[in-house]
């Protein structure tokens, strides 16, 4: 789950796992599996930024030996975060492959 802010400023949480896309649009609007859309104060980066930090706690817990890559696509690779146990499997975007 990650913690946004409507435009109207209330607080608002989403399940991240759920999240279809982001548009920058000029608001960041985000668009659900479900289709519903939500309109959020975050710039698309810091939406991604805290959907990253989701996947790393939640594969930390669930898969200790996974490196992760959350770098966007076509920016220069960055220091990878490994997670808590060393080394293990190169997944990009924070999500474990099978």
């Amino acid at each position: 789950m990650i913690h946004l802010t409507r435009l109207n400023n209330q607080p608002l949480v989403v399940n991240a796992d759920l999240i279809k896309f982001i548009e920058n649009a000029p608001d960041t609007v985000i668009t659900l599996l479900t289709g519903e859309k939500l309109v959020v104060r975050e710039s698309v980066a810091e939406v991604l930024k805290r959907i990253g930090e989701f996947h790393d706690r939640f594969y930390r817990r669930v898969a200790p030996t996974v490196v992760f890559d959350t770098s966007p696509p076509g920016d220069p690779p960055g220091p990878k975060r490994e997670a808590a146990g060393g080394a293990g499997n190169k997944t990009s975007g924070g999500a474990a492959n099978s």
